[in-house]
Formats: C-alpha cells, sequence, structure tokens
C-alpha cells in the first residue's frame, strides 16, 4: 500500500496462528474444489448460460474476507463464485442457484452470475463490468447517512477501470467520504483484451490516488499479503471513514467463460501462473513452516470433498420454482395501502413548480429518511427551480449537489435506498438519464427479481421530460414510453396540481422504484390547490372530462391539450371524454376499457415519438380487449419521426397539437 493508506500498524496485522492458517487455506481449497466440480456439472448440462470461474484468484476473496465483519456489506462481480463462499454462503446455497434450484441462494433467478445472500449481506454479483460500482457508493452512503459503521466493500476486475462509471465513483465516494473498499482484481485479461493492449496507464493505484484517495497495490496470489493489506484499508477506513482502493494482482487460470476457446494466451503462460498459484504457494510455505501438516491437508480436502458432493446431491434433489411464480418477486408481494383523500379544504393560487417542492419539503420534513440529491439542486436550486431555497433549510447532508455523474448518483441512491433511506434522485432532463440507464434498467429494475426478493430498491427518480421550450434535439425527449417498458419499474406522469405534489409522497412509500416525469410546458402551469393537500393514489388513470361519443387518452402536458380538444369537438356536437393516464406502467386498463366500452371511439395522444410509442401499446390492449366494442380503429396523436427542431414552427409542426388531436377525433367519428 502506498504511505497514504497507511493504517494503525501491529494490531491490524493477520495473526497467522496454526487455527487461522488452516482456516485461510481451508477458504481457498473450498472454492477451488467447488469450481472444479462446476466445471463437471456444466458438462452434464445440469450449469447453464455463461459460467465465470475465479479458479487462480481464490486469495482475493479469502484474504479481503478474513478482514470484514459481518455486518459489512460486498458488491461482487459475475466471477463472485470465490467471494460468495469466501463470505460465508453454503455451498448448497450456492450450488442450487447455478442449476436455477428454488433453494438456490437468490431462488434461482439469478444464477452463476448473480448470487444475492441477505443473510451474508452480499448484495449481488453483477453482470456489467463496473456496474456494481455506483451501487457500492449508495450502500455506504446510507449507512453512513444512518450512522453505521459498517465498511462496503466492492470486488471489481481490471476491465472497469475504463468504464465511466467506476471513475464517476471515484470521485464521488472521495467527495463524500464513502467507506467503500474498492478492490481491483486484476488477472490480466478483460475476457480476451490483454491489460496492456487496453490501458494506456497500467499503474492503477496511481489512477485511483489521482482522486485523493488512499490506494495501493498487492500481490493478489498471497492470501496473507491481500489480508494484510484489507485490514490496514479497513481499520483506517473505521476511524476514519473514505475510500480506501486495493489492487490485487492476480490470475484466472480458467477461461473467461465456458464459451471461451482462450485464442489470446498461450498454455505455458497459464501452466507458468499455476506454478506460482495462491493454493500451491500458500500450502507449501504452510508445510514448510511446520504450522500444518500433510494429515491435515489429506483432511481439509477430504472435508471438502465431502461438502461439494453432499451439495451436489442436494442440488440435484432441490424443487424447480413452479411455473406458476413465474412473475413473482417483478414487484413486491404487498404494497401499502393508496392514501385516503383528504376532506375538501381552503385552497391557494400556486404553480405546478411550487407544488413540486411543497411535496419535496413535507417529504423531508416528516421523514429522516428522505434526502435530495442531483446536479445543481443545492446552491443554484435545480435547472427549474424546484429545490430553490431547501439547501438553506435543510443543509448538504440532505440536499446533496452531485458531480454530473448521472450513472453514479442514481446508483448512490439505488444503493442507498436497499439500506433504509429515501431517496429522492434528481436527473435534470429525461435526456441525461440515458446516461444512468445501466442503473435504472440493469440494477433498480431487476434486483427485486434477482435476488430473489431479498432485496428491493425504493427509490424515487425525478426528472424534467417533453418539448416546446426550443431546446432542440439533445433536450427535448419525451422517452417515458422507454421507461414504461421494463418490468419492476412504477412510471409515474403528473400532469395537475394535485398530482405534481401528492404523487412524490406516495411514491416515497413505495417498495420497489418509482420514476416521475414532470413536463418541462408544466413548471409554470398555475391553479388552485388545496391547502391540505397530500398523499394521492398511484394506481388509477382519472377521467378528467366526461363524454360519450369518444375517448381522448393523454398524459403530462398533452393532457390540457386533449381537454382543449374536447371543448373545440364540443362546439362541432362532439362529446369527447378524456383520460389522464397519471400512471404509465402499470396501465390502467380497466379504467381505458370501461371508458372505450362506452364511446366506442379512441384517440391516445402521445408525445413519444409513434413507431414502438406507449401509444401503439395502449391501441394494441384496447384491439386485444375491447376490439367487439369498437366503431372505429384507434386513432393515435404522436410526435413526427424526427428529432425534435430547434426553430419554433418547426418544433411546434413536430409535436401533437390541439388541432391534430381534434382532426383525429373527427376521422374516428367519420367526419374528416
Amino acid at each position: 500500500m502506498t504511505d497514504a493508506a497507511a493504517a494503525p500498524a501491529a494490531d491490524v496485522k493477520p495473526h497467522l496462528t496454526r487455527t487461522h492458517v488452516l482456516e485461510l487455506l481451508r477458504g481457498m481449497i473450498r472454492i477451488r474444489r467447488f469450481e472444479e466440480k462446476c466445471v463437471e456439472l456444466y458438462g452434464q448440462e445440469k450449469i447453464r448460460g455463461f459460467m465465470h470461474l475465479y479458479d487462480g484468484e481464490e486469495a482475493v476473496a479469502v484474504g479481503v474476507a478474513a478482514a470484514l465483519d459481518p455486518a459489512d456489506r460486498v458488491v461482487a462481480t459475475y466471477r463472485e463464485h470465490g467471494q460468495a463462499l469466501a463470505r460465508g454462503l453454503s455451498m448448497e446455497s450456492a450450488l442450487a442457484e447455478m442449476y436455477g434450484k428454488a433453494t438456490g441462494c437468490a431462488g434461482g433467478r439469478g444464477g452463476s452470475m448473480h448470487f444475492f445472500d441477505a443473510e451474508t449481506n452480499l448484495y449481488g454479483g453483477n453482470a456489467i463490468v463496473g456496474g456494481g460500482i455506483p451501487l457500492a457508493g449508495g450502500l455506504a452512503l446510507g449507512d453512513r447517512m444512518q450512522g453505521r459503521p459498517h465498511i462496503t466493500v466492492c470486488f471489481f476486475g481490471d476491465g472497469a477501470l475504463a468504464e465511466g462509471e467506476f471513475h464517476e465513483t471515484m470521485n464521488l465516494a472521495a467527495l463524500w467520504g464513502l467507506p467503500v473498499l474498492f478492490v481491483c482484481e486484476n488477472n490480466l485479461y478483460a475476457m480476451g483484451t490483454a491489460v496492456a493492449r487496453v490501458q494506456a496507464n497500467t499503474d492503477f493505484a496511481a489512477r485511483a490516488a489521482s482522486y485523493g484517495m488512499p490506494a495501493g497495490a498487492v500481490d493478489g496470489m498471497d492470501v496473507v499479503a491481500v489480508e494484510a493489506a484489507a485490514r490496514r484499508a479497513v481499520a483506517a477506513m473505521r476511524e476514519t471513514p473514505g475510500p480506501h482502493f486495493l489492487e490485487c494482482r492476480t490470475y484466472r487460470f480458467r477461461a473467461h467463460s465456458m464459451f471461451d476457446s482462450q485464442q489470446y494466451r498461450t498454455r505455458d503462460e497459464v501452466k507458468d501462473w499455476r506454478e506460482k498459484g495462491p493454493i500451491v504457494r500458500f500450502q507449501g510455505w504452510a508445510l514448510e513452516a511446520g504450522l500444518v501438516h500433510e494429515a491435515d491437508i489429506e483432511a481439509i480436502e477430504a472435508e471438502v470433498a465431502k461438502q461439494v458432493e453432499n451439495a451436489a446431491a442436494a442440488a440435484d434433489q432441490a424443487p424447480w420454482e413452479p411455473v406458476e411464480d413465474l412473475l413473482r418477486h417483478t414487484v413486491a408481494d404487498e404494497r401499502p395501502a393508496p392514501p385516503a383523500p383528504p376532506a375538501p379544504g381552503e385552497t391557494v393560487e400556486t404553480t405546478y413548480r411550487e407544488a413540486c417542492k411543497q411535496a419535496i419539503t413535507e417529504a423531508l420534513l416528516n421523514d429522516e429518511r428522505v434526502f435530495i440529491m442531483g446536479e445543481d439542486i443545492g446552491a443554484y436550486g435545480g435547472c427549474y427551480a424546484v429545490t430553490k431555497g431547501l439547501l438553506a433549510e435543510f443543509g448538504p447532508e440532505r440536499i446533496r449537489d452531485t458531480p454530473l455523474s448521472e450513472a453514479a448518483f442514481t446508483g448512490a441512491g439505488i444503493g442507498a435506498s436497499m439500506v433504509g433511506m429515501r431517496p429522492i434522485v434528481e436527473i435534470m432532463t429525461v435526456n441525461f438519464s440515458m446516461l444512468a440507464l445501466d442503473q435504472i434498467l440493469n440494477t433498480a429494475a431487476t434486483v427485486r427479481h434477482m435476488s430473489g426478493g431479498q432485496f428491493g430498491a425504493p427509490v424515487v427518480i425525478r426528472m424534467a421530460t417533453g418539448a416546446g421550450r426550443q431546446l432542440a434535439a439533445q433536450h427535448s425527449h419525451s422517452l417515458e414510453g422507454w421507461y414504461a417498458h421494463i418490468p419492476g419499474l412504477r412510471i409515474l406522469a403528473p400532469a395537475t396540481l394535485e398530482d405534481a405534489r401528492g404523487m412524490l409522497l406516495t411514491a416515497l412509500k413505495e417498495p420497489d422504484p418509482v420514476l416521475i416525469f414532470e413536463h418541462v410546458m408544466l413548471y409554470n402551469m398555475t391553479g388552485s390547490l388545496a391547502k391540505n393537500a397530500g398523499a394521492v393514489e398511484i394506481d388509477r388513470a382519472a377521467v378528467r372530462r366526461e363524454g360519450s361519443d369518444i375517448t381522448l387518452i393523454a398524459y403530462g402536458y398533452s393532457l390540457w391539450k386533449a381537454l382543449e380538444a374536447a371543448e373545440q369537438l364540443a362546439g362541432e356536437g362532439i362529446e369527447a371524454e378524456v383520460i389522464d393516464l397519471r400512471v404509465l406502467r402499470p396501465l390502467d386498463d380497466a379504467t381505458i376499457m370501461a371508458s372505450v366500452g362506452r364511446t366506442r371511439r379512441a384517440v391516445v395522444v402521445d408525445e413519444g415519438w409513434r413507431t414502438g410509442s406507449l401509444s401503439a401499446e395502449i391501441a394494441a390492449r384496447i384491439m386485444e380487449q375491447g376490439f367487439f366494442s369498437l366503431d372505429a380503429p384507434v386513432g393515435r396523436v404522436c410526435t413526427a419521426e424526427v428529432p425534435i427542431p430547434y426553430p419554433k414552427h418547426l418544433e411546434d409542426a413536430a409535436l401533437p397539437q390541439v388541432a391534430d388531436i381534434v382532426a383525429a377525433a373527427r376521422a374516428a367519428m367519420g367526419r374528416g
């Protein structure tokens, strides 16, 4: 380790007693024999899919695990068998997960790349290179904000150092003093690409140190050296919370995965590394030092062999999860009851922007677990001034200005939510959410499913959406339909002052991730709002105008265009019913079908592009569920298939307008 990483000395060194030496040796042999059995079972097609073996890297997992307390948290990689077993996961649970059986550590839903285990505080293997790094930052953030002394360890390979999520999170962790031990397992190859061919600077410790954290490198084939370095780092972090980086220089003896023919390296290279492997090396030293004897090794091998065979037998006999449970763990089995609407009270004139701010303020006042973070939300007051003044009222711990690093702070919000906090993540505009899509799609939306229901991510993510302000193609998207495509998320689109205030309050009680899309053209909208307005239900669409001739279905800013179109149609003798979707996932089919069943015609208004749009999904559902009640095809009014132009007249031409809705309704009525 570097001098900066030095910590309290003698009391944190490994005590190489006979007992501890046997523990370290047993831990490495246990991993090695488990994986050898996995290779055999893969050949028998009892394990399928990708399987990435840890063979050769055992000293890293065992050495780091020896420095941790049971309450510390671990985020692993897709090569996590060794990390999971070193952490204390049983072979039975691990192998059943490899099979995909219901008795696996994640109920068989994660498989080889996604071990989760709440009992050992294992927060999952992550199949996205670098994808677990922001999550680890969030776990540490949640613990630190709640005054817990835990350390989070995050394992990742050398390939992750080229990913943006690594750099974003290193900066954030150093900036906020997050107690994360970043462990880089540098096995010299990212899949088949040698480090020397793709890294301009292979001094990884220096790269990490540039972010202002203690960083160092260690021989990852030496379990004692790894443990000593990990103990020093952990001791220092417990004394002064903040991140540390440890590069463990190691080598994987087997292929990247079972599909890898290893054309990128020679057999002699692998043979040379095997001769100095961690088990051979440590076992030889322990025998020479007289700390263990051949009989001890034979006993360990026999003990582990029995464990492996018992685990295989148990996995063979374990039950599969029934097909009837297919949809289970997509979202939580139980949700809080919807809030009761308050009695009508005195109203006040306000804006949509202020309604959003009131909701955030109320949440911060009523729940100490709530905090908000995002770019420029503090001193600047937010791009749309929603959070203006909150920094002075609540302070920088709860109003967190972040670097421009959407993946890192979104992942941090997800992680913090998993350990008891209630984060509100503000992404300035929906376009920027593309930079956080990995964290939203691959972690927030999937963690409950992949963990077999052990972990949820009750994070709320707010973002501005839509066009109309002449912000041109890169700041004018309406991508909520993309997110509505993803199982595991709840998607909200508040169009009224009541919903702008109330949806956030309800979302913060949800057990699963909620995304709230606030249209940029609504922030200045004024209206009356009850002084006692509070949380609202977030399950159903709302009929905003009753009618008998045609149903107009819209959400967000388009709702108000649909209502204006309905007024024009009424002047022509066409009574349009207007539905505000409010909730884009899950869609409220019942309200939609009931309305279409009455009016027998429908037009869907959607600011997304027509191809593959949310309007297409709604039209398909109407055709599937209400075809025989229709008197005309379902009409759609969508944004033109073009990047949103900058000139006002072209922007207006591209977006759904009142005249377009009126024309579509007339066509459905046979008056086009």
